[in-house]
């Protein structure tokens, strides 16, 4: 395929300087959070409308082009990382918030709008948009949709698949859909959850039909400090195992709290070597009762020292610090690797004890943080990309977190999707039967498999070479971990 060939047919759909094609131009889109990994596209477009999405689809799967869509870049995975021989699709230009509809609590929002300008736009009307990922100032929504984004307070309000009611797509040959509907529930297959966490595999996303929810009356955290990170893994299983649903339910460990303290000064405890997050939103009559629930347990779990924000400054500055434990690794360490593992939460305390061995093993810190209420894992390996083969052991370090996460009952993704990152984990998770089913879904979608090939789902090939560099001698992976 001849560059200036397609060059010229994309400016055919889109004015000149929304195709973008000199080396200087593309480097911006040459990877997304997960920079380790880079490469190049052949070119990169801008449309702001689906009209000239459709003529693109059409043209690329025409010349049968691999297309790989981008929302706000801020993915952890390697989801957006382009094709080489393809076409980057931003979708940055498609911003605009279309509808609210305040009586439905509903909104009807273009891919490229952020996800906290939604709760912005809403505001006057005492509603908001609960799903809160920690780049929630950056993301778009649908990028939140590809990877079924969830956030701090996805505990109690559910992940991005549950907060929105209808998507309008495009398929790779161009023809527009609709999936799901506005009303409860809809006729024949769940498509709208397919489509959800697909991450750019099965369709273009044009449009999103998103749920609102009124603001609750009173929100309160609690932040617990702990001298033991067991300790505060296991007042989670705890707090749960009392009934109670939290808002939210964040961890930090030792190397993480005084990264954010010295990055943002939230209050966190200094000496604390876990601090446990845990918020309660209601009538202010129901936040008063589960708060005293909460301040009990977390004694009986021996947290070291409580607190309770005393307004909502001080709720938000607890929150703050959390939200900014990515960035603030940047002050312990010149790179991380963000994992995104999830357990069943009575694994907790099981797989902190594992991450601590490996971590040891491999002669790599890692700081733990995570949506501890529903066991997503977030552990953060330091490393230095400038010192050889630093880069190769991380990669590897957190290859073996995910395994333990699949061993000890969970999944290798809770919110950051698969991409590149986790790729050879998929062959560890899933077996020849579910591959296959994955395929053949993606076939239906995309006979050609143009639409960000190479990621997410391995071929069976490639998982038949990753096992057979990965024989354990008969021994069981994993042994200290307790098994169901």
């Amino acid at each position: 395929m001849a560059l200036l060939e397609l060059v010229n047919k994309l400016r055919m759909i889109l004015p000149h300087e929304a195709v973008l094609y000199e080396v200087e131009d593309l480097r911006p889109y040459e990877c997304d959070g997960l920079s380790a990994y880079r490469a190049l596209p052949l070119v990169v477009v801008l449309p702001h409308t689906e009209e000239q999405i459709i003529k693109i689809l059409q043209l690329c799967h025409a010349m049968r082009t691999p297309v790989v869509a981008r929302g706000a870049g801020t993915g952890l995975s390697g989801g957006a990382l382009p094709h080489s021989q393809g076409v980057l699709l931003s979708l940055a230009r498609l911003n605009q918030i279309v509808a609210i509809d305040p009586l439905a609590r509903s909104a009807r929002v273009q891919p490229g709008v952020r996800n906290l300008a939604i709760s912005e736009a809403v505001a006057k009307y005492g509603l908001y948009y609960a799903p809160d990922p920690s780049s929630q100032i950056a993301c778009s929504i649908g990028g939140n949709v590809a990877e079924n984004s969830g956030g701090v307070h996805c505990l109690k309000y559910g992940l991005t698949v549950h907060n929105i009611v209808k998507l309008r797509i495009v398929m790779i040959d161009g023809e527009p859909l609709e999936i799901g509907g506005e009303s409860l529930d809809s006729a024949g297959y769940d498509l709208l959850a397919l489509m959800t966490g697909s991450e750019g595999m099965l369709g273009i996303v044009t449009e999103i039909t998103v749920k609102l929810i009124p603001m609750p009356e009173k929100a309160q955290l609690v932040m617990a400090a702990f001298d033991d990170v067991i300790k505060a893994g296991n007042a989670v299983a705890d707090v749960i195992g009392a009934g109670i649903i939290p808002a939210g339910m964040e961890m930090m460990d030792k190397i993480t709290i005084h990264a954010v303290e010295e990055f943002l000064h939230a209050g966190y405890d200094l000496n604390a070597a876990a601090i446990l997050l845990c918020e309660s939103d209601g009538s202010a009559e129901e936040v008063a009762d589960e708060i005293k629930h909460i301040h009990a347990i977390m004694q009986q779990s021996g947290a070291t020292k409580i607190s309770t924000s005393r307004d909502e400054t001080e709720r938000l500055r607890f929150w703050a610090g959390r939200k900014a434990a990515f960035p603030a690794a940047g002050r312990v360490s010149p790179d991380y690797y963000c994992m995104d593992g999830t357990i069943p939460r009575k694994r907790l305390a099981d797989v902190l004890r594992g991450i601590e061995k490996l971590s040891q093993e491999y002669g790599l810190r890692c700081m733990n943080v995570f949506h501890a209420g529903d066991g997503n894992l977030h552990p953060l390996i330091l490393y230095d990309a400038n010192q050889a083969g630093e880069l190769e052991r991380t990669e590897e370090f957190g290859g073996k977190i995910l395994e333990m996460c699949i061993h000890a009952g969970g999944t290798i993704t809770g919110e950051h999707g698969v991409g590149m990152e986790k790729i050879n984990q998929m062959c560890v998770q899933f077996g020849k039967g579910e591959l296959e089913m994955f395929h053949a879904v993606k076939a239906a979608f995309d006979p050609m498999g143009l639409l960000n090939p190479g990621k997410a789902v391995p071929t069976l090939h490639r998982c038949a070479e990753l096992g057979a560099m990965h024989v354990h001698r008969g021994e069981e992976r994993f042994a200290e971990l307790p098994r169901f």
